[in-house]
């Protein structure tokens, strides 16, 4: 009986392989999917929010991140004023500009 514990330890483990090229494959394909599923979308929508926010004018109809619908009655380097009714109007940082309505959003009554 002593004999079969002494060829169970007598054979050796199975040679460990290195990893190679496939190994490095297998960790980079999840960085691959995440940068474009993830990353890339969000830097594209980056570049064209800073091109509108840079683009702001006298005149345009906007809504803040808020929720905050107005017209832009001044532009500053970093504040916008937004007309919200006739009489009041806000003042919020460019950035906070979430997106530019087409003219005619805001109906005068």
């Amino acid at each position: 009986m002593n004999f079969f514990i002494a060829d169970t330890f007598a054979q050796g483990a199975p040679a460990a392989q290195e990893p190679g090229m496939s190994g490095f494959l297998i960790m980079l394909i999840p960085i691959v999917v995440l940068w474009f599923l993830m990353i890339r979308p969000q830097m594209k929508r980056q570049k064209e929010h800073t091109k509108m926010v840079e683009a702001l004018a006298k005149g345009d109809e906007a809504v803040t991140t808020g929720g905050i619908l107005g017209r832009i009655t001044e532009v500053g380097d970093s504040f916008v004023t937004l007309e919200i009714a006739k009489s009041m109007e806000v003042k919020v940082q460019r950035h906070a500009i979430a997106t530019i309505m087409p003219k005619g959003t805001i109906k005068e009554s």
